[in-house]
């Protein structure tokens, strides 16, 4: 009997020990990052879906990677945590999914999940296939949540190797609308809304991500603004932060025919905004951007000039409180 009462001593004090460890490193998450809810975003990626450095790429931009200059960018991905229901969720499936979930465990929240819900934009490779991770050959997930809208949710079911994930349990679909709120609880919203983009297998969305006291856009991926129903400038004070597209800084910035490829340039963004109050402005912050685009390396001429007009960028392993 007192072999027994010892052991249960031991795992109880086990427990605690875990517990403290945990609850120690979510105050010195919410300390270092002066953040004053329990719920908060943080920055998990923040370059074009092939990553930074570039596959094949000689040029000067990639060389600041080689030569020991720049830092590597993971791709453009949110994560959200939530520490009054223990849980942590990640917007877009990217190729770097295994690094930006291992993030969200070791320095956020370590709940025993991988991640209790996946939120996905559309299906271009930086946004969708490191759900690949989740299947047979590595993880062998169950169930993980996978939230996608109708085209995106069909193709995931109707291609492999994605139906293999839903045939071995390995994701469960949720499905979304447009402009339907998903009430995580009864202080954390996410809303998809439809924004036009190259839909070649599925529709694409950005979100709207709304805490308890602040708000977030997040629309890593647009044609342009001009092609939305929405009014951008309306959207943005809507909100408390606005992670946008900045794909690439100006036309011509590489050697291809960008109109079969639109985003809206950062100089295009830029001017859109120019004559808003700098309280507006602030709540822009650049993500998503190409190798080519200079603003995407730690610190460089041109982003010094659009951080003077107010506007800013997001990096990785910021944190912005909801």
């Amino acid at each position: 009997m007192r072999t027994v009462q010892i052991l249960c001593l031991i795992v109880c004090l086990g427990l605690f020990n875990c517990n403290s460890k945990q609850e120690s490193k979510q105050e010195s998450v919410l300390a270092t990052n002066k953040i004053k809810s329990n719920q908060y975003i943080t920055i998990l990626g923040i370059a074009q879906d092939a990553g930074y450095p570039h596959i094949n790429c000689e040029n000067d931009c990639c060389k600041s990677f080689y030569d020991g200059s720049e830092s590597r960018k993971l791709v453009s991905c949110l994560g959200l945590v939530d520490l009054v229901d223990n849980k942590k969720y990640i917007f877009d499936a990217t190729p770097d999914f295994t690094e930006q979930t291992q993030e969200l465990n070791t320095n956020h929240l370590d709940n025993g999940y991988i991640i209790d819900g996946v939120f996905l934009t559309h299906a271009h490779i930086g946004h969708y296939t490191g759900l690949m991770y989740l299947g047979f050959e590595a993880l062998g997930a169950n169930k993980v949540p996978v939230y996608a809208m109708p085209r995106m949710k069909e193709y995931l079911e109707t291609n492999g190797p994605w139906s293999q994930l839903l045939t071995f349990n390995n994701i469960d679909l949720k499905p979304l609308q447009n402009d339907s709120v998903v009430t995580l609880n009864r202080n954390l919203k996410v809303t998809p809304i439809l924004v036009p983009h190259r839909d070649e297998f599925s529709e694409t969305v950005g979100y709207k991500i709304e805490g308890q006291n602040k708000s977030a856009l997040f629309i890593p991926d647009i044609d342009k603004w001009e092609k939305w129903e929405r009014n951008i400038i309306e959207e943005v004070k809507k909100v408390d932060y606005a992670f946008v597209d900045a794909s690439f800084f100006r036309d011509g910035e590489i050697d291809r025919d960008m109109s079969k490829i639109p985003h809206p340039f950062t100089t295009q963004t830029t001017t859109l905004f120019e004559n808003e109050d700098l309280e507006t402005k602030n709540k822009i912050h650049f993500i998503h951007f190409n190798h080519s685009n200079s603003t995407i390396k730690d610190s460089h001429r041109l982003k010094d000039s659009i951080l003077n007009l107010g506007f800013r960028f997001a990096k990785q392993g910021d944190v912005y409180d909801l």
